[in-house]
This record gives structure tokens, sequence and C-alpha cells, in this order.
């Protein structure tokens, strides 16, 4: 399994997603600039912000996200601001401007609508916000959200959307996972010790029924979407920054490693910086993909389970194409279907 090694980014990267064909791949970075690339061969497609860029952000991206059209890019970042970008010409359309800064973005299942996490710092609550997008105008956009959700506890890390765009699923600094209303904003549902350290990441499965997190605690859990009942437990000897769910095979992919700070004094085997498969029924490591020098900060899994790509500290996006052997292996004897491809 020999990786693509995409290198465009001049510090750590903080968050990478996929496209919905999986074609293209978009890498958010402190170096305050996105940027897209081919998957298959990793040639850079383009940038969004940067010296080069169009009203491109200030401050650390911290998070992106990309239509299942691959029309549109939002993106949330340290400036306190979240833009809308055009993939196909690399402009921004809009920005909406907020008193702290923008952590986390998510696009709904129709496309339609988006929300957004602000930081609670200087005086200012974490709040989720819903805005409508105007996909026809898309220069024509409300800075007033249908939905403001103002959290008077631990501020919320990070958000996913259920399937139908009901509810919202956060992951929050104390270890809460919470579910929300998307019309009325109220909490419907929440875990107070979900977790016992901040969540760091939060993706949903395909079917949208379960969803993974990943903590600061050293483990990562899986969660039914519509009740919140912890399935699964991956405990681990590291923090981690990230985890998702592979389809078409039983496993999950976790990533991340020692504190960023002290990474000068440890070796990159002792700090742990490598991507981990685990068996998601069994609860048991199944394996290890080496390679980045510095804590894997963010994972995403291909739409159709064929690859995976990783973001550290180190700058690198490595794009691993799985092997056939991948999809016929059986760690666990006969117990898993054979699965075409």
């Amino acid at each position: 399994m020999k990786p693509i090694i995409l290198q465009g980014h001049e510090r750590s990267l903080t968050q990478i997603v996929f496209n919905f064909e999986g074609d293209l791949l978009f890498s958010a970075s402190k170096d305050s600039v996105v940027n897209a690339w081919f998957t298959s061969n990793g040639e850079r497609l383009g940038t969004f912000g940067g010296i080069k860029g169009d009203g491109g952000h200030n401050g650390t991206v911290w998070t992106v996200a990309v239509d299942s059209q691959t029309r549109f890019l939002i993106t949330g970042a340290a400036d306190n601001t979240m833009k809308l970008w055009e993939i196909s010409t690399g402009k921004c359309l809009f920005t909406w401007d907020f008193l702290t800064a923008v952590k986390r973005v998510a696009w709904n299942e129709e496309d339609d609508t988006i929300l957004s996490i602000t930081e609670q710092r200087s005086g200012q609550p974490s709040i989720i916000r819903i805005y409508k997008i105007n996909r026809d105008e898309p220069t024509q956009q409300t800075t007033t959200p249908i939905t403001t959700m103002t959290l008077s506890g631990s501020k919320a890390t990070v958000a996913l959307w259920t399937p139908l765009s009901e509810y919202i699923l956060t992951g929050h600094e104390s270890g809460k996972v919470a579910k929300y209303d998307v019309k009325s904003g109220e909490e419907v549902n929440y875990i107070d010790d979900a977790h016992s350290g901040e969540i760091t990441d939060i993706q949903g499965s395909p079917d949208g029924t379960y969803f993974i997190t990943s903590s600061k605690d050293k483990t990562a859990r899986i969660f039914d979407s519509e009740t919140l009942e912890e399935m699964k437990v991956f405990p681990t000897e590291t923090p981690l920054n990230s985890a998702c769910i592979a389809p078409l095979r039983p496993y999950i992919i976790l990533g991340g490693g020692q504190d960023a700070m002290s990474v000068t004094t440890t070796s990159q085997r002792a700090g742990k910086f490598e991507s981990r498969f685990w068996h998601k029924l069994f609860e048991e490591e199944v394996g290890r993909v080496k390679g980045h020098f510095g804590p894997i900060n963010t994972l995403a899994v291909h739409p159709q389970g064929k690859a995976y790509a990783s973001g550290a500290e180190d700058g690198f996006v490595r794009v691993h194409w799985f092997d056939e052997s991948y999809f016929r292996s059986r760690p666990f004897g006969d117990l898993e279907p054979e699965v075409e491809v």
C-alpha cells in the first residue's frame, strides 16, 4: 500500500475531506491555505486563499467542508470568518464575520444548509449556527442564521449532521456528546461523560445510523445516532485526534500521537504517529500504517472505501489506495462476508 504524498502546506494540517465521488481531496492547514488535490496521482488542482488566492483567510483554517456536487466549499478559520468558495474558479463568494474563531463547518445532506461552530473565548459563548445557502445566487447569502444554539456549558469542538438533516450531533471539550434539534435549537439528548477528555473528531457511518468519536482520553467510541447509546470502545495508549469508519470493510481507522509540543524530543516510534486499523466489531487492532513524522491530526476515508488519507503535524498529506488483499483479507476467519469491488 504505497502512499501518494501531497506536499503543499507549510504548516500542520487541521482537516482533510474527500468529495462525494472521491476523486478530489481538500486539505486545510495552519498556513491559512486550503488546497484541492487529485486523489489518483496527488496533483494539486488549485488553492483557495494564500498569496495567489482571492479573499482568503488571514489565520489558521480550522475546518473545511465540500458539498455533494463538488460545486461549493465552506471554510472556517481563526480570523473569525467563515467563507463560501466556488470550487471551479477558486473564488471567494461570500464571507460571514463572527466574534471568535470558527472551529467546525459541515453541509447537510441536501446541500442547502450549513452549520458552523464558533469558539468559546474572550467572554463569548460557544455558538452553533445554522444557515440556509442560496445556491442560485451564491454571492447573495444571508448573515442571519435560521437557528442559533448558544451553549451554556462545555464548548462544542466538532459536529455532524444526522440523516435527513433533522438533528446535529456534537462533541464537546468536556467529553460530552449531545444531540440538537435543528428546527428548535434545543438539546434533545446528551451523554455528559461519553469521554473523559476533549472530543477531537466526529465522523458518521456510511448510512448515518452510528458515528465514531476520538478523544484526548486515548479512546475512540462508536455511538448509536438515534439513542446515543455507546456501542463500541477502542482504547489506545496515545491521545487521538481523528477517527473514521471504513465503508465495505468492518474497520475503523484511528490517528493521533503525543502532543505536538513534545514531538521534537520523541522518536517517530515512541510518538505513535501511525494510522491504526481496528476491527469495529471485535474491538481488536489489526494493523498500523507508518509514515508521518508528527501526530496525525486528521483522517478521511474514500466514500467508496477504496482509499484513506491522513494529514499530520509534519505538514504532509498521505493518500493510501488499498490493495486488493485489503478487500480479501479475513483476519478473523470466515466471519466476514466476501465483498466485491
